[in-house]
């Protein structure tokens, strides 16, 4: 009878391995689908890559500073002219 009893909990630990692996390969597979949707509905979505955001990102700050130098030289100019 032990026999017997060793050799169902060894063949019921062999399931219970079996089946974890499949779950772990299931997981697996499922995450390899998800991120193969998310890429492709982002690529259909023409979405801006982050490297060219913080190229416009950049120019945006850029030129607002340059506007605003501007805008104070103007200001400057036109307390010149009043002043005449």
């Amino acid at each position: 009878m032990t026999q017997t009893s060793n050799r169902f909990f060894d063949d019921f630990a062999k399931l219970m391995t079996d089946a974890a692996g499949a779950a772990d390969g299931m997981k697996q597979e499922a995450q390899n689908l998800f991120k193969s949707q998310s890429e492709r509905f982002l690529r259909d979505m023409d979405v801006v890559t982050r490297e060219d955001f913080e190229a416009v990102k950049a120019m945006a700050q850029k030129a607002r500073e340059e506007n605003e130098a501007l805008s104070k030289r103007i200001a400057a100019l036109e307390a010149l002219v009043a002043a005449r």
